[in-house]
């Protein structure tokens, strides 16, 4: 079945951290996707890891490289900028999370993710089912 993921769940390939193990379990799945923005949310995030030092520079430029080599098939942003623009303005969440959710719509699929603040957004009828935390 095919996947839309997030950044907070690509991090836990590469970061060893409470659901690793879950995210990694994905991995299996031979159709994972994401908006094309994932990458440059996991790359802000590893940059905050470095900023706060929980990691070192080198250590973040080896795991945004092995996120570049991750299975997940991207897709551009702009075929989804309106619903992604609705659902955000629908859910007061911001719109670059929205992508996502908008993606899983148009495959008819769901978002995994480990950002409870994203899942607990998101929760109008219209879009129930379509957002789900890792490991649950």
């Amino acid at each position: 079945m095919t996947i839309v993921v997030d950044a907070s769940v690509a991090l836990k390939w590469v970061l060893r951290e409470p659901g690793s193990d879950a995210a990694d379990a994905l991995l299996d799945d031979p159709d994972l996707m994401a908006p094309v923005i994932w990458l440059a949310e996991a790359a802000n995030a590893l940059w905050r890891r470095v900023r706060i030092g929980e990691i070192i520079t080198d250590e973040a430029n080896a795991r945004l490289s092995e996120l570049r080599n991750a299975p997940v098939a991207t897709f551009a942003i702009e075929p989804h900028l309106s619903e992604a623009q609705r659902l955000a303005i629908d859910t007061g969440h911001p719109v670059y999370d929205c992508f996502y959710v908008a993606l899983a719509m148009h495959h008819r699929t769901y978002v995994e993710t480990a950002d409870r603040r994203l899942a607990s957004a998101l929760t109008s009828p219209l879009i129930a089912g379509r957002v789900r935390m890792l490991g649950m």
